[in-house]
């Protein structure tokens, strides 16, 4: 169950970092929202795992590796959000993917 919360909270972590650094760049241009959104993005997702330490859903020795693979699975997601930028909600789908992908950066005795 600790898992489910922690891809959970991840998920909408960073779909909101990716949503708000849209809107910020969206007046200069479509590149320019996703650059925005790349490094907003990958903001709240160290944002996500100081919370997920904090709150104790996730060991506090495990930090490293959980922001390490939160930030190669956005790097996946990213990619396929740039070719699918057409349909916003696939892109919001795959940034499921950066909880996955924490919880095997730190490994499953993390949560």
């Amino acid at each position: 169950m600790r898992i489910l919360r922690i891809v959970l909270f991840a998920w909408i972590v960073t779909d909101c970092g990716v949503a708000l650094g849209w809107l910020l760049g969206s007046p200069l241009g479509r590149q320019t929202s996703f650059m925005a959104s790349v490094v907003v993005g990958t903001l709240a997702i160290l944002l996500a795992v100081k919370l997920l330490a904090r709150r104790d859903w996730l060991n506090p020795e495990r930090r490293r590796g959980a922001s390490i693979g939160g930030l190669c699975g956005f790097a996946v997601a990213a990619s396929f959000a740039w070719v699918n930028v057409d349909q916003p909600l696939t892109a919001l789908l795959l940034f499921g993917i950066v909880g996955v992908s924490m919880i095997l950066g730190a490994g499953p005795s993390a949560a």
